[in-house]
């Protein structure tokens, strides 16, 4: 059977003292689920795995519905393949991330059947300090540092569709693009 590594972005764990998760109870609880290779990356909650090829909606509820189970919350996954995160990074707009002395950068990873479109309608920005550009289930934000203060960015906890964003910095997400593409590639050399 052809495996598939995914890349599970929890939502709103390990956040200001709330859902406190040990990312060594995560990556049991992973493996528990009966996926291979399992890996945690920093405390945000990102795990990576492999799993069979399936339909990825099927199994967000699956590790959701676990996750809720077993660590007392209510679960929110946004679950993306190791295909579909490169995407990501190769069609970061130009010269995103390529500042950050003076801007800020996020992705806002969306969960399914929130769309980029559908974000963009009413995600609102501050003129000269907010920066966004819409991708395949992402936002890519960024904001002047200097006037981080002004970002409306913030404020996009207060819509609806917040329970349906994921947000890691630039960074984060580049570095799980590049930890996933390595572990890939020494499968194949394997």
């Amino acid at each position: 059977m052809t495996t598939t590594q995914y890349l599970a972005l929890l939502r709103g764990i390990n956040v200001g003292g709330s859902n406190i998760i040990k990312m060594t109870a995560l990556k049991t609880c992973f493996e528990e689920m009966g996926f291979a290779n399992v890996l945690t990356y920093i405390q945000s909650g990102n795990v990576i795995f492999d799993a069979p090829k399936q339909d990825i909606a099927a199994l967000t509820q699956k590790i959701e519905r676990v996750l809720s189970k077993k660590f007392n919350y209510t679960s929110q996954i946004v679950l993306v393949s190791q295909k579909d995160l490169a995407t990501v990074v190769k069609n970061a707009p130009p010269k995103f991330g390529a500042d950050s002395a003076r801007y800020r950068y996020d992705v806002l990873f969306l969960k399914p059947p929130l769309t980029a479109r559908e974000a963009l309608k009413v995600v609102s920005l501050k003129e000269g300090v907010d920066f966004v550009h819409a991708g395949k289930g992402v936002l890519y934000f960024s904001r002047l540092i200097s006037k981080a203060t002004q970002s409306k960015l913030s404020k996009i906890v207060l819509l609806p569709i917040y329970k349906s964003i994921t947000i890691r910095n630039w960074n984060t997400t580049t570095k799980l693009a590049a930890l996933m593409d390595a572990r890939s590639q020494s499968k194949n050399k394997g």
